[in-house]
């Protein structure tokens, strides 16, 4: 985060920063910058409650505001003449964006929670599926981790890939799994399958039925060879 140094005041003191404000980090933003203002004694230029404020102070603090303003919202402000004002304006204008925020995430969960692999859908379609989700999370400031992801994926896959979701869950931290690790040892076990069954459906039916600690231990092999 980028930071605008601002002196400690004396004594010697360390140096006090605010962080800079951008579209998404307003509510974090906001308690820092309560902190630091605090620490320079000029919060009660914003806050005054029954303290007489004086003009020094609210010069300070409303300086120490419009100096962590991206280009856009220091225009909008630049009006404001008090600390107070300029702070109230700030709240109006990202409370309210927060709260879109929130409702988008929101309806985001409500999409996630119940999306599974569609019967007959390849396992490729189905994961660019989870990692568009992930992109849209990304594009809201949140972020669908990987444990998040190879949960969904091994929790929704079609029953043919259920004996390898077994051999990873048993042989494998799925917490600190990445998701393409995932999908592709997903991958690596829908296209063995296949090829059997293209050999004769006794054959494909036979690695159907290959229990999850048969495809671990051949999987392991495979690693070592």
């Amino acid at each position: 985060m980028a930071l605008v140094p601002h002196g400690g005041g004396a004594g010697g003191s360390a140096s006090m920063a605010m962080p800079m404000l951008t579209v998404d980090n307003y509510t974090v933003w906001a308690i820092k910058a309560q902190a630091i203002l605090d620490v320079h004694t000029v919060w009660e230029a914003v806050a005054p409650g029954g303290a007489a404020v004086t003009a020094r102070k609210d010069k300070t603090a409303r300086a120490l505001l419009l100096g962590v303003l991206p280009e856009d919202v220091l225009l909008q402000v630049s009006t404001k003449l008090t600390a107070r004002e300029v702070w109230d304006s700030l709240k109006v204008r990202f409370v309210g964006a927060d709260r879109v925020r929130a409702a988008r995430l929101a309806t985001l969960r409500g999409e996630f929670d119940p999306l599974k692999m569609a019967d007959g859908e390849e396992l490729d379609v189905y994961g660019g599926r989870l990692a568009a989700m992930a992109a849209r999370y990304a594009n809201l400031g949140e972020t669908l981790g990987d444990a998040t992801l190879v949960n969904k994926l091994l929790d929704a896959v079609a029953d043919r890939l259920f004996p390898v979701v077994a051999g990873i869950e048993q042989f494998h931290d799925v917490t600190t799994m990445a998701f393409d690790e995932a999908l592709g040892r997903l991958r690596a076990f829908d296209e063995r399958v296949r090829r059997r069954g293209q050999d004769g459906g006794e054959r494909g039916g036979e690695q159907l039925l290959m229990t999850a600690a048969q495809w671990a231990a051949r999987e392991q092999a495979a690693a070592t060879t």
